[in-house]
């Protein structure tokens, strides 16, 4: 019953306190709450300067009791029953460590759209969560989040970051606007180095004739991006990169 479940939570935050000597929630940075059995916690907005939780080993399905809770700098939800983070951490911009591996988070574009907003975080676990299955998770993640350094315990590497650049980044304006199958392509100058260069002429390439064939390797392989800069061609596949240019 909620009763029970407040009982439990109440009974928790009341032995760390204690332990800890403390008389004020207001006074409390670190607060350690895991395998208490819990499967809801309250708000925690009375502990207004906490720093460091523990909420792992519980039973959490929910977050909200977190959402004013600012000056969070570690976070340790791991084993828990999480299913949807939205909403819930957008707003702890001052977090570097978030652990949330072995919860069911499916969604990896929620999730990774909810921790964007954090660019203090460094240190982030997902792993054991069906969301890790995705194709291409790790590289996802990584040039989404780019301020994150160790990743499911692994650093992060720079030629990761390298691969994850060219394979998500739809937004560059050096991303071919369209495609003329077999024919020029006009690469995408920068707005301000048009009109600053009025005389400049725009660079074109070629794309090669039999790239598009039904027999080509990029066919078979599956095309995931084409970027197009003033000197080089680039046509990235599931398998293999495939680079033409000066």
């Amino acid at each position: 019953s909620c009763a029970e479940k407040c009982t439990m939570y109440c009974q928790a935050v009341e032995k760390q306190l204690k332990i800890c000597g403390f008389k004020r929630s207001m006074d409390v940075l670190v607060l350690y709450l895991a395998g208490q059995g819990l499967r809801s916690i309250p708000s925690l907005s009375l502990f207004c300067r906490l720093r460091y939780l523990w909420i792992n080993n519980n039973k959490i399905q929910d977050l909200t009791f977190l959402v004013k809770n600012y000056c969070l700098t570690e976070l340790y939800l791991n084993n828990n029953e999480l299913r949807d983070i939205s909403g819930a951490l957008k707003n702890l911009h001052s977090l570097r460590i978030l652990l949330l591996h072995n919860n069911q988070l499916e969604q990896l574009g929620e999730t990774v759209k909810e921790l964007k907003g954090i660019i203090s975080l460094q240190t982030l676990n997902l792993f054991c969560n069906p969301l890790a299955c995705d194709p291409g998770y790790r590289l996802y993640v990584i040039h989404s989040l780019p301020s994150v350094q160790l990743l499911d315990r692994k650093p992060v590497t720079q030629k990761e970051r390298e691969l994850a650049f060219p394979v998500y980044n739809y937004e560059r304006s050096s991303v071919v606007e369209s495609i003329a199958f077999g024919r020029r392509v006009d690469t995408v100058a920068g707005t301000a180095s048009r009109h600053s260069r009025d005389t400049q002429q725009t660079r074109r390439l070629m794309v090669p004739p039999g790239i598009w064939s039904h027999k080509s390797k990029c066919t078979r392989l599956g095309v995931v991006n084409l970027e197009i800069t003033q000197t080089r061609f680039h046509l990235r596949t599931q398998k293999m990169l495939f680079y033409y240019g000066q």
